[in-house]
């Protein structure tokens, strides 16, 4: 049998970024596997940010209401089991061990017959539902990768309700220019008279939702920000209401940053087109949001310590107004990037309207990462222009800049880690990241 060891370096050596393959390609991916994803029922989610969290809120509401459930989601932070998750846990090293035997057989078969290599992402789908139905999994909650019409994860043929989150400009290369076309993009998951809950914060970005909804004859349910009131922010749990329009809901969530309000309001939302159908009762949602758990979100991994996947500009910004919740002292940032966000206008963001005694860069590991010199380069050159004078200080490696990081602050002081899931992810190991057996 395969070592664990040698399934991860199968698996990581398959080509992230190829060209992309084709849905035709990916649907017979999966027949050769037996159409495992046809076993159970899904829960779609495409968007820019916030799917991860919105798939962790309908996860842990299933889960309290005594459902068995599957979460895909990516990418991993420390364990590539982390993207399988069965009833809220990390799935085995054995079972991905199995599984990736089964989906490398039957990437192996194509491959012999002249067809593409399946891509990492395809490969790590497919990967996800012969786990989910080896383990009877009634619910998938999946979130797209990049994109939604051309993404892997769109081979679910009915899903029980699709749901689009915050849309923002983002991998342009690829999805395009402006933020309807890049929505257009998200919404290809729609499919015919399946109810659509989406982010309506944008009027650009609804009307290409409530066209293509339109033209599909699927129920569309905007959640709106001002249906949404905050009744109590502590900065490690808040209570707000929201107004689905039928009726008012009064919820908690675990996190003190104010963009998972309106996360949680999507999930509530879209639990609301299922949760009846499917006997889930309110009191079951309500306890499924108040016990998520979700890493790297804000999250408070010490006294005064923060992390967070802010990855890209509208990520950034949802960061800093979290950072202002929760102190009105300056504050310690560490940051990193990768090459493909758009970090140059993510530094001037931070500058303007952060209050930082220190930041700290550094880079994340592998080709993707964006050096600390040019970043802190950036930052020197931006809190010049803004003649907001700062000291910026550049350590390669991502453990020793943790460590200065945390020697530089002043007593009580706040450490805000932020710019990247991938920076989380290496701040999760360096801190004892997730235990798994």
């Amino acid at each position: 049998m395969e070592t664990y060891e040698g399934t991860l370096k199968k698996i990581l050596e398959i080509p992230k970024f190829t060209s992309k393959n084709t849905l035709s390609h990916t649907r017979e991916f999966l027949r050769r596997l037996g159409n495992p994803q046809d076993g159970c029922k899904a829960i779609h989610v495409a968007g820019s940010n916030g799917k991860g969290s919105v798939c962790a809120f309908i996860d842990s509401a299933l889960r309290a209401g005594g459902k068995r459930v599957g979460l895909f989601t990516s990418p991993h932070l420390v364990h590539l089991e982390e993207r399988f998750a069965l009833d809220g846990k990390p799935c085995s090293r054995q079972e991905l061990i199995w599984a990736s035997g089964q989906v490398g057989q039957a990437a192996a078969s194509m491959v012999q017959e002249g067809l593409p290599h399946p891509t990492f992402f395809e490969y790590i789908f497919a990967m996800g539902m012969v786990i989910f139905a080896h383990n009877n999994i009634e619910y998938a909650v999946l979130e797209t990768g990049l994109g939604g019409r051309l993404d892997a994860t769109n081979i679910i043929g009915r899903p029980l309700v699709t749901v689009i989150t915050s849309i923002s400009l983002e991998h342009t290369e690829i999805l395009g220019d402006t933020l309807e076309e890049i929505a257009a993009q998200k919404a290809g998951i729609l499919k015919p008279g399946v109810p659509v809950v989406y982010d309506a914060s944008l009027p650009e970005v609804e009307g290409v939702i409530v066209e293509k909804a339109n033209s599909l004859h699927c129920e569309a349910y905007p959640v709106r920000q001002e249906k949404i009131k905050i009744l109590l922010n502590t900065g490690k749990k808040i209570d707000f209401s929201y107004d689905s329009g039928y009726d008012v809901t009064k919820v908690s969530i675990p996190f003190g940053a104010p963009y998972q309000v309106q996360n949680a309001a999507v999930a509530l939302q879209a639990l609301g087109c299922i949760s009846q159908a499917e006997g889930v009762s309110k009191e079951a949602v309500r306890q499924g949001l108040a016990s998520v758990s979700w890493k790297g979100r804000m999250q408070e991994v010490q006294q005064d310590i923060y992390f967070d996947g802010a990855h890209n500009l509208s990520g950034i910004e949802k960061f800093l107004e979290a950072v202002r919740q929760i102190t009105e002292e300056s504050a310690v940032l560490l940051f990193s990037m990768v090459k493909e966000k758009d970090y140059i206008h993510a530094v001037e963001r931070l500058l303007i309207e952060g209050d930082w005694k220190e930041i700290v860069v550094t880079t994340v590991p592998g080709t993707r990462g964006v050096g600390c010199k040019t970043l802190a380069a950036l930052f020197e050159q931006a809190a010049r222009s803004q003649g907001r004078p700062v000291k910026v200080t550049g350590i390669e490696d991502v453990a020793q800049a943790y460590a200065y990081a945390l020697g530089c602050r002043n007593p009580g002081q706040k450490l805000f880690c932020a710019g990247s899931l991938y920076l989380i992810g290496e701040l999760e190991q360096i801190t004892g990241g997730m235990q798994n057996d």
